[in-house]
């Protein structure tokens, strides 16, 4: 018997800006397509209707304007290693860097505070795109008195040679997770994001502790640089994303693009974009190589009439993705874990639209 071959897809969330989101991501789900299936943090694979067409679906599953003019970037030591930078610094002997510059990225009409954090390293917690850093904020664990905070982890958002393409910077995308009460509908000062918080209101040289980087999931491949690249991503679950389109198309480095980068980004409404100028300037420069879709749930309609969310323009263009990923594309997911589970109904179904069957099993 013909062996097919099944397609592994492996989706990270890994962005935690509060307590939720780090509970939310030790949770472990299998989820299979075909008769295979495949655990992760969050992961399902994908078997091809007709084996012999199946090539592998490739999964990694958390501001300055381009130019199509690439930029020099240093130290070019940073594209030898083989293998990315582990946990270099750990909770208990973190690193001590420093804040660059904190810069609101949200409109007056979102909901919600987004910010552009840098903070200098140095040079010393080198890291690639699609790893996340975790940071300590100061003060003591409530929960374990005379200890420090637990580590919040917070997805990178420029390439490693950082905004100011020498090595030693990095940049994170924060929103300050703040909470109303629900009697009076007022801020509770008491419940506010304690790591987020403290981010969104550091000023140039405050001293921030750091550990990491960490991840391996998320890295970017770079073994083909034909290769085709869709990412979908859900508010600050962009942060990647923005790295790896400036390795891709903004700055001079070894890694030579010339495959299509595909971004859907869901966000509540114009205000609440993200790194928008930016992603323009790329559509306009590559306009053959880049794609850029919004779903801004507030300003939107679906087809149905519904909110505009990630999945229905997923849905929306379902033939063009899964026939780029039939000819072996790769898709990243990244954001809120909330925002899985619609996803994978509408993948269930466009599948059996196509005449596949799909089988998910959640494991808690």
């Amino acid at each position: 018997m013909a062996q097919s071959t099944v397609s592994q897809v492996s989706v990270a969330v890994p962005v935690g800006n509060d307590i939720s989101l780090r509970r939310s991501v030790t949770k472990r789900d299998i989820i299979s397509f075909g008769n295979k299936s495949w655990a992760s943090t969050l992961s399902f694979d994908l078997k091809s209707r007709n084996a012999q067409k199946n090539k592998p679906y490739i999964v990694c599953m958390s501001v300055q304007q381009a130019s199509k003019s690439k930029i020099a970037v240093s130290p070019l030591e940073l594209e030898i290693a083989k293998e990315p930078p582990l946990n270099t610094f750990k909770p208990k002997e973190p690193y001590t860097a420093t804040i660059v510059s904190v810069e609101r990225l949200v409109g007056p009409k979102a909901p919600g505070e987004t910010c552009h954090i840098v903070i200098d390293h140095g040079g010393n917690v080198p890291y690639w795109e699609g790893q996340s850093y975790g940071v300590i904020p100061p003060g003591e664990n409530p929960k374990k008195p005379g200890s420090p905070h637990n580590v919040r982890l917070y997805s990178i958002a420029s390439s490693r040679y950082g905004d100011s393409f020498d090595g030693k910077t990095t940049s994170l995308c924060v929103r300050r997770a703040v909470y109303y009460n629900p009697e009076t509908g007022k801020e509770d000062p008491l419940k506010s994001g304690v790591c987020s918080n403290f981010l969104c209101n550091c000023k140039p040289g405050d001293k921030v502790q750091i550990t990491g980087p960490s991840g391996k999931i998320m890295l970017l491949p770079e073994g083909n640089p034909k290769a085709n690249h869709i990412m979908i991503a859900t508010g600050t679950g962009v942060a990647p994303f923005r790295s790896y389109l400036r390795r891709m198309f903004m700055e001079d480095v070894t890694f030579k693009f010339k495959g299509l980068a595909w971004l859907f980004l869901g966000v509540a409404n114009k205000d609440s974009l993200l790194y928008d100028d930016e992603f323009t300037k790329y559509l306009e420069d590559y306009p053959d190589q880049f794609r850029y879709d919004l779903a801004l749930s507030r300003e939107q309609k679906n087809k149905s009439g519904g909110k505009m969310y990630v999945q229905d323009k997923i849905e929306e263009y379902s033939d063009e993705i899964f026939k780029l990923l039939d000819d072996g594309a790769h898709i990243y997911f990244c954001g809120l874990r909330g925002m899985m589970p619609g996803i994978q109904e509408t993948l269930k179904r466009v599948a059996e639209q196509r005449g596949e069957n799909w089988d998910e099993n959640s494991v808690p």
